[in-house]
């Protein structure tokens, strides 16, 4: 990996690792507090559902932009338990299909696509995920996504095509995903139609 990307991955993985914590430690007091019947109603439900969410949120900012150690693997329990948990307090939900074990880096890629689909979706949807069976190809992420959004020239970047240096700190996978597959010395393909992207990579 290169420098650069290292030390965003390390920077990612502190930055994770600090955070789930706490948020884990909040998400017990309040399971306490139901149990016992210290706080009831809407204001109890509101953030409970709002610490779930950051939960959610953190365990899969940890594989898209943590560090990925080599050899590392994830199971499809564990994939299917964060996208199901990230769904929980969003309009998009998520379609897995693959089984088995996978590389820790290959899932920080998919993960990575999620997050560049997602961001041209703006009615949600199922994003759906599979095995390509394509040479140079391993995965394939596709959703009810428009290439308009959220600026063509995004996806421009993600095919090679632009430099991505100018993107802003929201699109930061966009410039991401492309320079981790290009480590592997693969590109990535955009399919487009009408009302739907697709990623192969």
């Amino acid at each position: 990996m290169q420098t650069t990307h290292l030390l965003a991955s390390l920077i990612g993985s502190r930055i994770c690792h600090d955070l789930i914590s706490p948020v884990g430690a909040i998400q017990n007091g309040l399971e306490l507090l139901s149990l016992e019947g210290a706080v009831r109603g809407p204001e109890m439900m509101l953030i409970s559902d709002s610490v779930s969410a950051a939960s959610a949120k953190i365990r899969f900012m940890r594989i898209a932009f943590g560090m990925a150690g080599q050899g590392q693997k994830i199971g499809r329990t564990e994939v299917a338990s964060v996208l199901e948990d990230l769904s929980q307090s969003s309009r998009i939900t998520y379609d897995w299909t693959p089984t088995g074990d996978f590389d820790r880096g290959q899932i920080q890629e998919v993960f990575l696509a999620l997050l560049c689909i997602e961001s041209a979706m703006p009615h949600g949807g199922v994003i759906s995920v599979t095995r390509a069976d394509l040479p140079g190809k391993t995965w394939e992420v596709s959703g009810p996504a428009l290439a308009a959004r959220p600026d063509p020239q995004l996806w421009e970047v993600i095919q090679g095509r632009a430099d991505g240096t100018a993107i802003a700190p929201a699109h930061v996978q966009f410039a991401l995903l492309p320079a981790l597959v290009a480590e592997r010395h693969e590109s990535i393909d955009l399919l487009v139609t009408e009302d739907s992207l697709t990623l192969r990579f």
